[in-house]
């Protein structure tokens, strides 16, 4: 009787440990996705090519397009940091890693 609730106790903290060791990375790989969705998606979209009413009254840009692509990534923190034209700048409302998060953000939904 000891001997199976010993196992039952290891196979339950065997599965503990494979749940937070898988779930911390997958909480980490979203969050950049969440920033954006959470500050750039009303104007640029979901998917960064703003086809949104906003973003279509606005004439934003399609980030997936070359000419956004061909920014370095300093350019658009800059931009992203200190706003541009209508884009309002975002450096009271975002850290500098999470601006960071969403330039990496605009480099990955490029390729998709």
């Amino acid at each position: 009787m000891k001997h199976r609730w010993a196992a039952a106790c290891s196979v339950g903290l065997l599965f503990a440990e494979f749940l937070f060791f898988f779930s911390v990375p997958l909480q980490a790989q979203s969050e950049p996705a969440k920033i954006f969705q959470a500050n750039c998606a009303e104007c640029h979209g979901a998917d960064g090519g703003a086809n949104t009413a906003m973003g279509r009254s606005l004439k934003m840009r399609d980030l997936r397009s070359p000419d956004v692509q061909k920014r370095t990534d300093a350019d658009l923190t800059d931009i992203i940091t200190n706003g541009m034209a209508t884009m309002p700048p975002y450096k009271e409302k975002l850290t500098k890693d999470q601006i960071q998060q969403v330039v990496a953000y605009i480099r990955q939904i490029a390729k998709k």
